[in-house]
């Protein structure tokens, strides 16, 4: 079992940054693959990012490729999504995930066993 909690979202304008972060407590992240999805208003949930259990192979939906950096530290327990370039298209709530360590590019939610509560990214124009 593992707890996620996001924070680092608010509001911003086009064109500036973010960083969010996921940290997990109750097992060593480092037992999971994780990762980043979002939900606009009125949206299906989509896939962001993804980080294999050691940070080696990341993955990304072609929308944030190039803006969009995820990371991890094993040792503080915590994923990070370096957002640029935001664009108000980018506005959502975004979840962090935890999966199983021999997940591969997983980009559908239901691979993913845990999330966290969200955290609101608002970007004006």
């Amino acid at each position: 079992q593992v707890e996620l909690v996001e924070s680092g979202g608010g509001l911003v304008q086009a064109g500036d940054s973010l960083r969010l972060s996921c940290t997990a407590s109750g097992r060593a992240s480092s037992s999971y693959t994780m990762g980043w999805f979002r939900q606009a208003p009125e949206k299906d949930r989509e896939f962001v990012a993804y980080s294999s259990w050691n940070g080696d192979s990341t993955y990304y939906t072609d929308s944030v490729k190039g803006r969009f950096a995820i990371s991890r530290d094993n040792a503080k327990n915590t994923v990070y999504l370096q957002m640029n370039s935001l664009r108000p298209e980018d506005t959502a709530v975004y979840y962090c995930v935890a999966g199983p360590r021999w997940l591969w590019r997983a980009t559908d939610s239901s691979e993913y066993d845990y999330w966290g509560q969200g955290t609101q990214v608002t970007v004006s124009s």
